[in-house]
């Protein structure tokens, strides 16, 4: 076994994941840091090529060939979003705002990032593999070297070890799995030169060049981390997000689709061609699932009006952690939707519980009743009996059932009344809609969504065991 242990000094770490920190939206900092960031620190550690002075290089392309480790962290560290301030910035001459004691000097923000802390400072990775003597002792040498992972104030003590020398705490483990729900960044062959490449540029260009400007760096790999749950994949909300202004439930189509074009569209210029499961084109097979975009109104009390304050992303069961990360990814850049008379800011939901419609305790709450707010589009031309709705249930990866109702109109307050124009869309065959009752023998945790139309946000149910709102 080869085993290079970490020591966060300060029991703190602080890294930007990717590229986003100074946007200041971030909620969780990178946890566990990534083999790729630890490599990048090995790689900094005595340089490469006539920079190096006490290693030839050779152990870094051996590194870069390893399969991605197993990452022995504490699996639920204190996530602390920084507040940003103002530093001094260097000015030619005197602009506007400067600064009373720095003549000719401007302000400008700084966003920190996220600081999270460690309940337990130790970070171990571990590959299955025996290292050569030689390679061991070359690994060593940089390791001594490396004085942060990260930014600059999470200093380190980086060990490199073979055999059994690492203790390693039960319960700890991220291992790598296509099914995992955690994305990290591991290293490649090939890394080194690009890193050559990108210093070379650097050089030449300063602080201009910027890791982002090579994306192939950039190599994701999904781990399952200790806190998955080991029942059965039942899908995952990747995206919450919230409206600057609210929008009326009966725009819901044309809101749901605007997402959709916003998700595909970023998708596209960070990731690259979005997956199928994205868009829903490619399938030959029957009883597939695919991406829900989701919009979240207000109802279920007293005073709900049905008006949109939110939107979630849903992903199916088996979509797999990097394509999940991916389309969070490409969820959290939107900041605008516009188009068909919308025209509303989108950012990623922040703490805040109101308004509770953008909350997801709201939608992923346990409840044996669920009522629709959208109305449920049917499946096809049939009469609505138990076995009907069962079936809408079965495709929706929901258990069947005890009972239902059902009605044209709203069946809770705030539940949206629409008109088939407002449903159906153009140039496809209309399907009958309605709003539906389920009661369920057992608690079910949502989000729930049935019907034909489930993609597109209708059938979004609401929780009302507490019988609030209830008509």
């Amino acid at each position: 076994m080869l085993a290079v242990s970490v020591e966060f000094l300060l029991g703190t770490f602080r890294g930007d994941p990717d590229g986003t920190a100074n946007t200041g939206l971030l909620s969780n900092g990178e946890w566990p840091p990534t083999p790729a960031r630890l490599f990048a620190a090995f790689v900094a550690a005595d340089g490469t090529r006539q920079e190096s002075r006490v290693t030839d290089g050779s152990e870094l392309l051996w590194l870069e060939g390893l399969p991605p480790p197993i990452i022995h962290a504490h699996p639920h560290p204190h996530h602390q979003p920084l507040r940003q301030r103002y530093v001094v910035r260097a000015e030619t001459r005197p602009a506007k705002n400067t600064h009373q004691e720095y003549v000719g000097r401007s302000g400008t923000v700084n966003r920190p990032g996220v600081r999270v802390a460690l309940r337990d400072p130790s970070v171990v990775y571990r590959w299955d593999v025996t290292a050569p003597a030689d390679i061991l002792l070359s690994l060593r040498r940089r390791a001594a070297r490396i004085g942060y992972l990260g930014a600059a104030d999470s200093p380190v003590r980086v060990r490199v070890m073979s055999g059994a020398a690492a203790a390693l705490s039960p319960g700890t483990a991220f291992v790598p799995d296509d099914a995992g729900d955690v994305v990290l960044g591991v290293p490649q062959r090939g890394d080194v030169q690009v890193l050559d490449r990108m210093y070379d540029q650097w050089r030449v260009r300063g602080a201009s060049v910027t890791r982002l400007q090579f994306p192939a760096l950039r190599h994701d790999m999904a781990y399952r981390s200790p806190a998955l749950a080991t029942g059965p994949d039942a899908g995952e909300v990747v995206a919450w997000l919230r409206l600057g202004t609210a929008v009326s439930g009966r725009r819901v189509t044309a809101l749901t689709t605007l997402f959709k074009e916003a998700v595909l569209s970023r998708h596209q210029r960070i990731h690259g061609d979005p997956p199928a499961i994205l868009h829903g084109h490619g399938f030959s097979e029957r009883g597939y699932e695919i991406a829900r975009y989701l919009a979240l109104p207000d109802i279920g009390y007293r005073h709900s009006r049905g008006r949109i304050h939110g939107l979630a992303l849903w992903l199916p069961a088996g979509s797999g952690g990097v394509t999940r990360q991916k389309a969070r990814d490409a969820a959290h850049a939107i900041r605008r939707l516009a188009g068909n008379g919308i025209d509303v800011t989108v950012a990623p939901r922040g703490d805040g519980a109101r308004p509770v419609a953008a909350n997801p305790t709201r939608w992923l709450r346990s409840s044996r009743r669920w009522v629709t707010a959208f109305p449920a589009v049917h499946e096809r031309h049939h009469p609505l009996d138990l076995a009907e709705v069962a079936r809408w249930c079965v495709h929706a990866g929901l258990p069947d059932p005890v009972a239902f109702r059902s009605a044209r109109h709203a069946l809770v307050s705030g539940a949206v009344d629409l008109a088939p124009v407002e449903v159906n869309r153009p140039g496809r065959p209309g399907l009958p809609y309605s709003h539906v009752e389920l009661l369920f023998a057992e608690p079910v945790a949502g989000p729930v969504v049935i019907g034909a139309a489930r993609q597109r946000g209708f059938g979004l149910c609401v929780p009302m065991d507490r019988q609030e709102g209830i008509r």
